[in-house]
């Protein structure tokens, strides 16, 4: 009897170990949870939907983008960071999320740099200053001008404290030594509306979001702060172009897991991520948007983990510069 008793009991541990490999070796086995932690609409949440919409095809099952707003992102990010991670709950963060938000609050619920998985850097996207169609000036030293000569009155719209587009305007700032009103917004989208409706006078934002508005002349691109001018906006000249060659700025969406995360996992979720920046569909819809994605040594979680460490680096420092503080 002893020994039926041990034999059931060694088969019951073997089968479910058997189940707890095959359950591990088939993930996904449900959909997944692609948290965007800003509003729908913005440069984050296209390329996660983008990036999604591929991924959940390879993977087998839906990636289902939820979009999580509050604190600059910082809210959607915590979420991820306390997640089970078991692969079912990933984050689409950003270079506001992943490092300005060191330097903007004290009270960081999570660090960027140890708690989550890097799993692939999605798209860079190369930032334009883009102003309002009635504001009266025709290029971007026109526009630096009048900055200069109006800075108390004018105000520009961001997708947030923290935001890669709230940074590219504060590093603007600090290179003119100007303070104008910043007019956070919970995403990018709602910025840009305010921009179209005449609420802000011009917002620094992604490629992504903002080129469609640009190419269909609905308000003014004035300056892409990268060395080449853009193909999807080759009208719009660089920094260099226009005496301001040291305002350069390029903001990236990338997928991260919760720290913990298996190995295999974080493999497979970054295989699939890949596969979809190979995909000639997806590859197209990003650089139409005027999005840059990253060559094959970029695509790995260890580049990821390399580019949130150096970010950090240079971001905080000029937010610290700026006395910036974010309100969580």
């Amino acid at each position: 009897m002893h020994m039926k008793r041990t034999l059931f009991t060694l088969a019951a541990a073997l089968g479910f170990v058997a189940t707890a490999a095959q359950a591990q070796g088939t993930y996904p086995t449900r959909p997944i949870t692609l948290v965007v932690p800003f509003t729908a609409g913005g440069t984050t949440d296209v390329v996660a939907r983008f990036m999604a919409d591929h991924m959940g095809r390879t993977l087998g099952q839906q990636l289902v983008v939820e979009n999580v707003t509050g604190a600059g992102g910082t809210v959607g990010v915590t979420r991820v960071a306390k997640a089970e991670p078991d692969g079912y709950t990933i984050l689409m963060g950003n270079l506001g999320t992943q490092a300005a938000s060191v330097g903007l609050y004290p009270k960081l619920a999570y660090d960027p740099r140890t708690d989550f998985e890097p799993i692939m850097n999605s798209a860079s996207t190369p930032m334009l200053v883009v102003a309002k169609k009635d504001l009266p000036v025709k290029d971007f030293k026109e526009f630096i001008a009048y900055l200069k000569a109006n800075a108390p009155k004018m105000n520009y719209g961001s997708g947030g404290v923290g935001s890669t587009s709230h940074l590219t305007c504060l590093f603007l700032e600090s290179l003119l030594g100007v303070k104008p009103q910043h007019v956070p917004f919970r995403g990018s989208g709602p910025a840009l509306n305010a921009l179209l409706g005449g609420q802000v006078d011009y917002v620094c934002d992604q490629t992504v979001a903002i080129v469609p508005t640009v190419q269909a002349k609905q308000a003014n691109g004035l300056v892409v702060a990268v060395q080449n001018r853009l193909p999807v906006v080759p009208d719009v000249p660089t920094s260099a172009e226009q005496g301001l060659p040291q305002f350069q700025a390029t903001g990236w969406n990338a997928l991260f897991a919760p720290k913990g995360t298996p190995k295999d996992i974080v493999t497979k979720l970054n295989a699939a991520a890949r596969a979809a920046l190979k995909d000639e569909t997806t590859r197209k819809r990003l650089l139409d948007l005027g999005a840059e994605l990253p060559d094959e040594a970029g695509q790995t979680p260890e580049a990821l983990a390399q580019l949130v460490s150096s970010e950090i680096d240079k971001w905080v420092p000029i937010i610290k510069g700026g006395g910036v503080t974010g309100q969580q």
